[in-house]
This record gives C-alpha cells, structure tokens and sequence, in this order.
C-alpha cells in the first residue's frame, strides 16, 4: 500500500471543512499516559477553554469521544428516563435525528414542525409546552440541511417557567453564530468541532448546567470492577448506555479521575487547539468574520440570478442554500465543481434533495480567497452547462462585500 495521498480539496459545503493548519499540527502532538498529570491538566485546560467557548460558567463542560452525535446521545440517553415526554421542534433533518435518539432512550417523543427554510416562534413553543408538558425540549440552533438558525434567546425562560430542561444541539452553528448558554437560559448543550470550530469531527464539547447535573446524578452508577467502599448508586433508573453515561463521565473529568475509558487524546489536543483559536481571534471578530463571508457568498449568488432558500432573515451565518436551476443536472454540477476545481458544496436531504446545493464559509474557509474562488468556479461550471450568466458579476458582488466590510 502506498502512502495516503487524497487530493487537495477546498470543502465548501456544510461541513466538514478544511481544519486550521494548527489544528492539524495539535493533532500530532506525541501522547502521555492518561492519568500523567500532563494529561489531566490539559483536560483540565480544555474544560475551562470551553466555559469560554459556549459561554458559561457551567462546571461540567468536557468532551463526549466521538462525532457531533456522540454529543446529542450522551446528553439525551443521560438525561432522559424510559417514559420522559420530551419535545422537539422539527425544521429540518436534524430536528428528526434527535427526535430518534430520545425515542431509543425511550422517551415518549412530541413534534412540532414547521415548513422546511423556516424556523419557530417562542409562542409556538410556549403553547406546545403549556399543552405536552414535556421534561425535556431538544432543539437545533443552526440546521444545516436547510441553512436556518432557530432563535434561542427567549425559549429558555419559557422552559425555566414551566419547569422544563432546555437542551440545543448547536453542531452547525456555534463558533460562527452567536452562542450564550448563560444568557439563554440552556441546561445542556453540545457540539462537534467540524464546523465553524475549525476542527475534524471526533470530538463532542459538551456543557452542563447545575440542574441538569442533578437530573443525570439521580442516575450515577459506578461499574463494578472500579467501585470503591464509598461509591453507591444513586435512586434513578441505571442509564442505559455504559460509553454515553455522563454521570460515570463526569467522575473521569472530575477530581476523583474514575476510569471511564481512555481518553482518545489526540482529539483532546485538537479540540484545545479549535477553543484557542477561535478565543484568541476573539469570538465577535470570528462571527464577524462568518457573517462577512456568508453575505459575500450570498451577494455572489444572487448576482449570477440564481435564487437562495429559505427565510433570509433565519439564515445560518456560515452556510448558504441555493436553489438548483431547471435547466441543470444538480449532481453534474456537483462533481464538475469536485473533479475539474477540486471543490466540494452540498446536497441536502429529504424534501430538499436535488433541490437545493449547500454552500458552507465556515472556520478556516471563512475567507475571501474561498468564497471567491468557489463562486467564480460554479460561474465557469454553470456556463459550460449552457447556463446565460452575467460574466464575472458574482465575484465582483462577493468583492463588494469585502469592501464595504473594509471601508467600515
């Protein structure tokens, strides 16, 4: 087998995306033993990194090992007891993901949903919790299969009111979009890093308030080939997977440091690397930056007469839908874009498959030479399907978004 070699693709979808080149370089940071208090104060360094990342003073802040979903599993399995009504808003694909997920931890499930491209109301929210009286409402911020970004900022004190935990996956968003889990009232969040964090998919940062803390803790289980004489198990039911149980988690994470699994470190290191990054760019001039790169891709768009989707007033920062034309072969363009400019945009899902492409500006691709480059290549691919654009329009509109951003 020879080396691996994969070609030199600019990912310009919804994610993953290039990572920052120091990222890659944490990644290859030599590994300690896990207990080598190296180790423990890296974790320790990653916990309070994060605090600042998702905005919190929340204790239990630490990474679930595994993809974006290994997050939502973890806190939805731990959280949630066989029989729990729990209540998620549907505005895309990933509203039915954690609809699924709460349904195998055994959750009794009520949806709420709302048209595709768009996103809900608190008040709509409000009356479905006044009528299912849920324990849990799990919530996307940012739906990438759709490029819209739900409003967060008054649904927690809807839950706080009616007693109920207010959790958000915000995977797709947070990093390129406002996040504040203090401010909006959040018990539990949990993201990836393959987004607008700049990273590879791996690795689940996860925050906890003090309320859903003592909602997984009804739950704690120490295994028994690592129980010591002053470990007991709590009152509630055991949770249900040993890998995702955040209250035997915690205890790794903690001061006692009980073994739970070794910590896949070379993620560690990466997810370090993605929190310093963004805090050291600083997190409004991040957002900033996604919010520049996003217009421009948009501007670039619409000048070549092609139609976005969705409520533009709801669109997702870092991720633009675009409306496939009639007259095109959507997956053609696709692989022309991927073959012919080594670059990658999307496809969507579900009632949007083959109807709209997905393009991301996100972490390290959140830069002009990117949008600049994808927009003048989808022109040239567009052109040769025998698509009539206006010539150069697109990048000259992209431009024009930089420079005002310049000029202000």
């Amino acid at each position: 087998m020879k080396p691996l070699t994969l070609p030199p693709r600019l990912l310009m979808g919804p994610g993953p995306i290039n990572c920052y080149p120091s990222v890659l370089q944490a990644m290859s940071t030599q590994l300690v033993g896990q207990y080598d208090p190296a180790m423990t104060q890296t974790m320790n360094e990653v916990m309070a990194l994060y605090r600042r990342v998702f905005n919190t003073e929340n204790q239990q802040t630490l990474l679930v090992d595994g993809t974006s979903r290994a997050g939502i599993e973890a806190v939805l399995i731990s959280c949630i007891e066989p029989g729990d009504k729990v209540l998620v808003p549907v505005f895309g694909r990933f509203g039915h993901l954690l609809a699924e997920i709460a349904q195998r931890a055994g959750a009794d499930v009520y949806t709420i949903d709302t048209e595709w491209g768009r996103v809900f109301d608190p008040e709509q929210i409000e009356s479905a919790i006044k009528r299912i009286k849920p324990k849990l409402l799990a919530i996307v911020q940012g739906d990438t299969s759709t490029t819209m970004l739900q409003p967060l900022e008054h649904i927690g004190e809807i839950c706080h009111q009616h007693d109920v935990l207010f959790y958000s996956d915000a995977t797709a968003s947070i990093g390129g979009n406002p996040f504040e889990t203090d401010n909006w009232g959040l018990d539990a969040v949990s993201v990836g890093l393959q987004k607008c964090l700049g990273g590879p998919s791996g690795s689940a940062p996860v925050t906890l308030s003090e309320r859903c803390v003592d909602v997984i803790k009804k739950r704690h289980h120490v295994e028994a080939g690592i129980r010591d004489a002053h470990h007991t198990d709590a009152e509630g039911s055991r949770i249900r997977s040993n890998y995702f149980d955040l209250s035997m988690i915690m205890d790794y994470w903690g001061e006692e440091r009980l073994n739970h699994h070794t910590e896949a470190a070379s993620m560690l290191f990466c997810a370090r690397e993605c929190a310093i990054t963004l805090l050291n760019e600083g997190q409004e001039a991040v957002i900033h930056r996604h919010k520049t790169a996003g217009d421009a891709m948009l501007a670039g768009i619409q000048a070549m007469s092609l139609t976005p989707f969705g409520d533009l007033t709801n669109k997702m920062n870092n991720v633009v839908g675009v409306e496939i034309p009639q007259q095109v072969d959507g997956e053609a363009i696709r692989q022309q874009l991927l073959c012919m400019f080594n670059i990658e945009i999307g496809t969507s899902f579900g009632p949007l498959k083959g109807r709209i492409w997905r393009i991301g500006t996100m972490g390290y691709n959140a830069r002009q030479d990117a949008v600049l480059h994808t927009l003048q290549s989808l022109e040239t691919t567009l052109r040769r399907a025998g698509m009539h654009l206006p010539l150069g329009e697109a990048v000259d509109a992209a431009m024009a978004v930089y420079g005002q951003q310049s000029h202000d």
